[in-house]
């Protein structure tokens, strides 16, 4: 029966497939330091710096200006959808004028 290898600290990393983007390389960046940093505050090895930086983003403060982004973002959302749903119906109004002409008799010649 094979025994489980023990993985000494430069073996215990992870391998991970190239990524294919900017966008997931940064992410791929950003979750191996953060494994480090947790890594490290574990270990009692973290620096003042790490540690005054993860007790700033568990602040009330923190957490309240991240709610205030996140409903700023839904607002940002919501009124591009609202002129993109008034794009339409201004779109909708004017083919019905243009309909409404037609039916009336004075909408352009070229259609006969």
């Amino acid at each position: 029966m094979r025994k489980a290898k023990v993985a000494s600290s430069s073996e215990s990393s992870r391998k991970m497939r190239p990524a294919l983007t900017p966008e997931a390389r940064e992410n791929q960046m950003i979750s191996l330091a953060m494994d480090l940093a947790e890594q490290q505050l574990r270990n009692g090895t973290a620096s003042s710096q790490l540690i005054t930086e993860f007790v700033k983003r568990g602040s009330t403060k923190a957490r309240i200006e991240q709610e205030i982004l996140e409903e700023q973002k839904k607002l940002t959302e919501a009124k591009t959808e609202s002129l993109q749903s008034q794009k339409k119906v201004e779109e909708l109004y004017a083919n019905a004028l243009s309909a409404m002409r037609n039916y009336s008799g004075h909408g352009d010649s070229d259609d006969y």
